[in-house]
């Protein structure tokens, strides 16, 4: 992790979250986000944990407001072939599906923030043989997670006996009568207590894939990694938080033992290398 002169860039950072502070009272949550990522990168490349702690709070609180927005639309948009394009996104949540991939959720979401449209994106992968459905984020780590198909609730419906036979088919002047053909049923969309469920399982997936014996240091790098793929999971948030508290706590011991760390690994990769060309 790069370091940059502490001055300036405390300074910078200080004067950044200032005007955050101030787009946060004013409702201004996309403005608020985009000046704290700016504000939480020049920390993490300063290793200034205890700044990022602090940032992580706005952050969070920026980011929770776009999505409760987002799911308050109660609207659920599905992308499985043109991905919608600058001027055509709406407010709400969208659940992509193949043929469209991880990457269109992450160009999605991005293209979303730039206009300042607050939505909630969910991409899935084919279901399962087991019946799951398996959910991934794409960022500078990807991350899945399995979660149960939706399933929507039944609604009992009165049923006429001249309306329908005992198998449920229509009829036609007391004849029965299959739907036609090329009538294609209607796509049942998730609600959006399963477009939250299946965000939480991403970011639940991604906490738990960190290892707690790492070096602190390590641990602040894989979390804020994931946290780029999944900006919408407040326990991702908190649990980067956390572990900047951590290494703030341990100071200049953190660093030293994460560059023990890195000289370690280098060694091994010298070792590994061949000593002469005939071995290569």
């Amino acid at each position: 992790m790069p370091e940059t002169k502490p001055n300036q860039t405390t300074h910078r950072i200080d004067a950044l979250m200032e005007q955050a502070s101030t787009a946060l009272v004013a409702r201004q949550y996309f403005q608020t986000e985009r000046l704290c990522l700016d504000a939480l990168e020049q920390a993490f490349r300063a290793a200034d944990f205890n700044r990022m702690a602090r940032i992580i709070l706005p952050l969070q609180e920026a980011r929770r407001q776009k999505r409760d927005i987002a799911v308050e639309t109660n609207k659920v948009y599905l992308v499985d072939s043109v991905v919608p394009n600058p001027g055509e996104i709406k407010p709400g949540m969208y659940l992509i599906k193949p043929p469209r991939v991880g990457l269109d959720g992450r160009l999605l979401r991005e293209a979303a923030d730039r206009e300042e449209i607050p939505v909630l994106i969910v991409v899935r992968e084919p279901t399962t043989r087991a019946g799951l459905c398996p959910v991934v984020a794409l960022g500078p780590v990807t991350v899945r997670a399995r979660v149960p198909e939706f399933v929507p609730p039944i609604k009992p419906q009165a049923k006429s006996a001249k309306a329908s036979d005992a198998k449920g088919k229509k009829t036609v002047k007391g004849k029965s009568a299959e739907p036609p053909a090329d009538e294609k049923p209607a796509t049942i969309l998730p609600d959006a207590a399963w477009m939250l469920a299946a965000s939480e399982a991403l970011g639940d997936a991604s906490i738990a894939e960190i290892d707690p014996a790492r070096p602190v240091v390590s641990r602040v790098e894989e979390l804020y990694m994931r946290l780029q793929g999944i900006p919408d999971h407040e326990k991702l948030h908190q649990a980067l938080r956390a572990t900047c508290e951590e290494a703030a706590r341990l100071g200049p011991a953190a660093l030293k033992r994460r560059a023990e760390l890195a000289d370690d690994e280098f060694e091994d990769d010298l070792d590994d290398q061949p000593e002469s060309d005939d071995e290569v």
